[in-house]
């Protein structure tokens, strides 16, 4: 099943969407799309005879489809190709790193640069939804714990993330430099979740183009790596690393700017587009 949230921010409802692609409002049923709601495995549950029978929405903005997300744990340089763009080695263990929540955004909001950033950057990932406490799992075991999954644009500002010293997390926490949605997708529709196409374009110009075949480290493998090393709840979500096609990559290099447009997409999980604006703040 595919679940939604949808209104106006800080007051989106539940929703899932049915087969022919019309979202319905859930919020008869469930309080919300939450870390609590996805532990129980009451979304699970429901069926599609039942989904039919829900109203039907229209027009509404689509929202972050988790509410209250916990963590977002981010995989660097995960993908074979994006590696050699970026003139680094294979990394030998994943690279993992925090996404602040602040900057947790809906997949159709604008994406505002902070007024001196000149090397913002598009990253198109797989977000893995893990779907009960998970903490030091095996690798065999650990797609029993996902719950599903969904498009993350990890937007990150590359001259924070690389220039200023310290951790990436810098350069991926800026407020709107995480998109995420339209849907949660439950694994159980999803399939192999190592053969899903994966694409971005800028401008309307198409710059990513991948499968996750080509990750480096397996969704298997980072659920397990991850919770070595933190307790991983409900809702939370590792982003599973971009593949090649970013500005960082690029001769020259190319970076977003005002006015720009991103467009993005996986197979199974829908699509994202967001207005790239500049913040006038300080």
């Amino acid at each position: 099943m595919k679940f939604v949230r949808f209104g106006k921010p800080d007051a989106e409802r539940p929703g899932v969407v049915d087969a022919d692609g019309v979202v319905r409002d859930l919020s008869g049923v469930f309080g919300d799309i939450s870390p609590e709601t996805i532990c129980s495995d009451a979304l699970l549950k429901f069926s599609e005879k039942e989904v039919a029978s829900l109203p039907a929405v229209s027009g509404e903005r689509l929202g972050c489809p988790i509410a209250n997300i916990g963590k977002v744990v981010g995989i660097g340089l995960n993908y074979r190709e994006h590696a050699k763009e970026s003139g680094a080695e294979i990394p030998k263990e994943p690279i993992v790193f925090l996404k602040a929540n602040t900057s947790i955004n809906g997949p159709f909001d604008d994406v505002i640069l902070p007024k001196h950033s000149n090397k913002s950057d598009w990253e198109v990932e797989l977000g893995v939804v893990i779907g009960k406490r998970t903490k030091n799992v095996s690798e065999a075991d650990a797609l029993r714990h996902v719950f599903g999954y969904t498009i993350v644009n990890d937007v990150s500002e590359r001259e924070h993330q690389l220039e200023r010293g310290g951790q990436w997390t810098k350069g991926k926490s800026h407020d709107t430099f995480c998109p995420i949605g339209p849907w949660l997708v439950t694994s159980e529709e999803v399939g192999d979740e190592q053969k899903l196409n994966l694409w971005c374009e800028v401008n309307g110009e198409r710059y990513q183009n991948s499968n996750t075949s080509d990750m480096i480290f397996t969704v298997a493998q980072c659920v397990s790596y991850v919770s070595q090393f933190m307790t991983l709840y409900p809702g939370d979500i590792i982003t599973t690393g971009t593949p090649h096609g970013v500005g960082l990559g690029m001769k020259p290099q190319r970076y977003l700017d005002d006015g720009y447009t991103m467009r993005l997409g996986i197979s199974k999980l829908g699509e994202q587009l967001q207005h790239v604006k500049r913040s006038d703040e300080a």
